[in-house]
């Protein structure tokens, strides 16, 4: 069974960003293990999903909901 990454210490979308970033950098270079690649890559994952949770929990913007409404997105209301 995979191990659960701890992604608590990031509290804003911001640092998920910032270690993404990270991330890619690592991967991207030829001398990094494929064992490690890989743990990067579940790290990444689960760090996305948490970005996901934020952008799904973050207040809308009113302009970009008026704008989502106006295309016809019933979700935005």
């Amino acid at each position: 069974m995979p191990k659960k990454i701890d992604t608590s210490s990031y509290t804003t979308f911001s640092q998920i960003q910032d270690r993404l970033d990270q991330i890619v950098g690592q991967v991207k270079r030829k001398d990094v293990p494929l064992e490690r690649s890989l743990d990067l890559f579940d790290e990444a994952i689960a760090l996305g999903a948490k970005a996901v949770d934020f952008v799904d929990t973050a207040p809308a913007d009113p302009k970009e909901r008026a704008e989502s409404v106006a295309q016809g997105n019933p979700d935005a209301q």
